[in-house]
This record gives C-alpha cells, structure tokens and sequence, in this order.
C-alpha cells in the first residue's frame, strides 16, 4: 500500500509544479494571435493526417467541455483559422481541418513557444525529463476497474 502521505506530498508538488510552468509557458499566448485553448485545438489538427481531424478527437484532447470546444471550434471557424465539415463516415460528427492561415500562426507561435518549454524544462537533465514523462504517463492511465 502506498504511503498515505507520501502521496498527497507528490500530489501536491506535481500540481503546484505544474500551475507555475503553465503560468510561465502560458505568456507565449496573446489573444491578437492565438489563445491556449485555439493552439490546443490546432495541435491536435495539424499532427493529424492532411491536417483534418474528427471533433471528437480535438475534444478529447482538450481539458475544457464539449460544448466549449464546440464554441471555440465555431469561433476559431469564423476567425478563418480551421474549416469544418460533416464527416463522412460519421453522420453525427464533424472533421476539423486547419486553413493555410491557421497553420501558418500555429506553426510560427509553436516555435516560441517549444523553445519557451524547452528553456524552462533545462533544469531537468535528458535522463529525468524521459523519467518525468514515463512516470506522468503512468499516471494518466486509468487503473481497470474492479
């Protein structure tokens, strides 16, 4: 069984870690450009074959609600930043393709703002950052019911 203590202290330094790197990180974001919530969405839509992805992909990646995305989604739309449309195969659900314009912002803000993780994350070695990333993703897999 897992220290009771031990791990509300980890909890606790991993989310105060985390709110303090975010708040650093989140100054390469102005709302002349792009906000955090409309990079998150191109991220996800840019990595994506032929820059298009189902919605239901750019909102499980998202920390926010389905109908924020579905808002956000609509006003990044207007903004000419993504194109949507009724996917296909899916009926019910839509494909998000990023614009030539949408692209060209999010790739120009995403080397700022890599360079920008990249400089705060220096304080880590190659060796811990890898350590880090295994342990933060073991910790974002649900344990199977029982």
């Amino acid at each position: 069984m897992t220290d009771r203590r031990l791990a509300i202290d980890a909890w606790e330094s991993l989310f105060r870690a985390q709110h303090e790197v975010f708040g650093d990180i989140n100054q390469d974001f102005h709302d002349d450009t792009l906000s955090q919530a409309e990079y998150d969405v191109l991220l996800t839509v840019t990595r994506a074959e032929n820059m298009t992805a189902r919605l239901r992909d750019v909102t499980a990646n998202m920390l926010i609600s389905q109908p924020s995305v579905s808002r956000l989604v609509e006003r990044m739309a207007t903004r000419g930043l993504i194109e949507k449309c009724a996917d296909p195969d899916d009926g019910r659900g839509a494909l998000v393709r990023a614009t030539d314009a949408g692209a060209a912002i999010f790739r120009k803000l995403a080397s700022a703002h890599g360079r920008a993780i990249a400089e705060r994350m220096s304080l880590l070695s190659d060796e811990e950052l890898a350590q880090l990333r295994d342990l933060t993703g073991k910790l974002r897999k649900r344990l199977p019911e029982t």
